[in-house]
């Protein structure tokens, strides 16, 4: 028994360890390429209608046939399907965790932005500089990077393209969350509306508080949206290109990912899209970086 526990504890140290960390504190995990299975798979409108009249005449319901082999998700959005297969071909490293406060903070001080301390921003950044930054918009988002590859010489940060985004928060599962398909766990990883918004907890929370992903990555469902890279867009999904999808070339709104403290579980599913535009500041906005070695 305790040789099964040591080896298991080697494994949770191993998966949650950082492969690299930078000089502001920021640790990454290195991801390989691969393929995966975007997005989600869900009846059409005509198997529904179908199905009812099969309910009716007493028969088994038509079930949607899923490309990865994983369920139908009657919680999907139009704008998350279909599910298409998609190629990261080159390895990446991701934020372990999401961008905190505190990491922030390093920025605001060092490249003069006190324009970023309106009372909004430090009233909604007020759990201490282990939560993760909050009320930042997408071209505050690049700002930091732009501050952060000239503080460390180079241009290896980014944020992930919304492809990169979820095969990392898929960690090589075809399930609806990376945990399975079942709300009842999200408690255990992910801050959202019934153990924060619900409860008077109406905020960012600290990072790596919740359980981990499987490849060691803590907070990719819930306590903040986290911006991507791509210009957000129903059409170009749909008919995304197999290999490293980069997203429209312009648009209207930035695509963010993951759901947040004040959102229902649904909207924590791995495959779950938002959209806003690239100066919206916002209290469960926040994001997660990309650091291309």
């Amino acid at each position: 028994m305790l040789i099964v526990w040591f080896a298991a504890a080697l494994f949770s140290e191993a998966v949650q360890a950082a492969d690299y960390t930078n000089s502001i504190g920021m640790k990454f995990k290195n991801i390989p390429p691969g393929s995966f299975y975007m997005g989600s798979c869900k009846l059409s409108e005509a198997d529904k209608e179908a199905n009812e009249k099969r309910k009716f005449m007493g028969m088994a319901p038509k079930s949607a046939a899923c490309s990865s082999g994983g369920p139908t998700d009657n919680s999907a959005q139009d704008d998350e399907t279909p599910q298409h297969k998609v190629r990261i071909s080159k390895g990446f490293q991701i934020g372990v965790y999401e961008v905190t406060l505190g990491q922030f903070k390093q920025f605001i001080a060092s490249a003069g932005r006190d324009d970023l301390l309106t009372d909004d921003f430090m009233t909604r950044n007020s759990r201490g500089d282990n939560a993760a930054v909050t009320h930042v918009s997408w071209n505050d988002a690049q700002a930091f990077i732009r501050w952060l590859n000239q503080k460390e010489g180079g241009s290896a940060y980014r944020l992930p393209t919304e492809a990169e985004w979820e095969y990392a928060a898929r960690a090589g599962t075809t399930t609806r969350y990376s945990w399975g398909n079942s709300e009842s766990q999200a408690g255990e990883y992910a801050w959202y509306d019934k153990n924060a918004y619900d409860v008077g907890r109406s905020y960012a929370h600290g990072v790596g508080i919740k359980m981990p992903n499987p490849w060691g990555l803590y907070d990719m469902h819930g306590n903040v949206w986290e911006w991507v890279q791509d210009w957000y867009g129903e059409n170009y999904y749909r008919n995304s290109p197999m290999n490293d999808p980069k997203g429209p070339s312009s648009g209207r709104y930035r695509v963010n990912r993951g759901g947040g403290w004040d959102y229902v579980a649904r909207n924590l599913r791995s495959a779950n899209r938002g959209n806003n535009s690239p100066g919206s500041r916002d209290d469960v906005l926040g994001f997660r970086l990309v650091r291309q070695p």
